[in-house]
């Protein structure tokens, strides 16, 4: 396998693992816990294991630049708005809806990377945004919502984790020097829960329960895949693989988050949502297949 396959796919794991998240949250509801215990619970452990996995592997305390500490700053403060905006979007979204708006951050970011860096969208960017576009629409099931009952503050509150989660993107995709990848995480996690804490549900932290009930290993499992498998591979193959492509590729979200809603949940799965899900995949893996094709000639 070519060597530079392998960022790529770490973007892909990446985003594969927030597709699972929707899906926990609601096993954790269907127990009789809030989205918003959830969350905090998410970030909360999150935290707690990237603090363990410092403290096991690293032996010296990091030294980023001032402007790499603001990137990593930046991005944790994305990674926490984007949670807190996009559950408070579902209080006037259909779920369908609101992650058809959350992946607007596709092209969002796309746009984004080429104004950092004063350039076009190239021929292949174009072409896959078109088939992310369209998949995600039929792939979320938006194509029987009635759109005229949506409030403006759910237009608002969706477009804005898109935004949000596109510049976390961009953040993270800066490299910084004189910080490990585990320091990153470990920073960028303390920075998400604290502004979790501030606007969710920090009362379980201290009233026992969150590590006095199930809602523990509800935590560790979104910890692990919200928080430390994410951020640790988003910091080590978005530095290589570019804001840009990092958008489009982290729309393999959207599919596995279909999947396991069918897997787990027991949701049903159309023939227009299969369709949906064969054109992100097309439209994601686009890009750098071309783009390895052209290395090859």
């Amino acid at each position: 396998m070519n060597f530079n396959i392998i960022y790529p796919l770490l973007i892909i794991i990446a985003s594969s693992s927030y597709g699972i998240l929707s899906t926990i949250v609601k096993v954790a509801m269907s127990h009789g816990y809030t989205s918003a215990e959830a969350t905090t619970s998410q970030y909360a452990i999150g935290f707690l294991l990237a603090f363990i996995l410092f403290i096991t592997t690293q032996r010296k305390l990091p030294k980023p630049s001032r402007s790499g500490l603001i990137y990593i700053i930046l991005a944790g403060i994305c990674t926490g708005t984007t949670g807190i905006v996009y559950n408070q979007s579902l209080n006037y979204l259909p779920a369908s809806l609101a992650v058809v708006l959350l992946f607007q951050f596709t092209w969002i970011g796309m746009f984004i990377d080429c104004f950092i860096k004063k350039r076009l969208p190239s021929r292949p960017e174009t072409i896959s945004l078109i088939f992310l576009f369209l998949g995600t629409i039929f792939a979320a099931g938006i194509v029987d919502v009635d759109l005229s009952t949506i409030p403006l503050q759910g237009w608002v509150l969706g477009l804005s984790s898109a935004v949000s989660f596109s510049i976390f993107i961009q953040f993270n995709s800066r490299p910084v020097e004189g910080v490990s990848t585990i320091s990153r995480t470990l920073m960028m996690s303390f920075v998400a829960f604290l502004l979790i804490s501030l606007f969710s549900s920090p009362e379980i932290i201290w009233n026992g329960k969150l590590f006095g009930s199930e809602l523990f290993f509800f935590g560790i499992t979104l910890g692990v895949f919200g928080i430390i498998l994410p951020i640790l591979l988003f910091s080590i193959a978005a530095p290589k693989v570019g804001g840009g492509l990092t958008s489009i590729l982290s729309a393999m979200e959207l599919p596995v988050a279909v999947f396991a809603s069918v897997i787990v949940l027991h949701e049903a799965l159309t023939l227009l949502q299969v369709l949906g899900i064969v054109l992100v995949i097309i439209g994601m893996t686009l890009p750098t297949v071309i783009a390895q094709r052209k290395k090859s000639v």
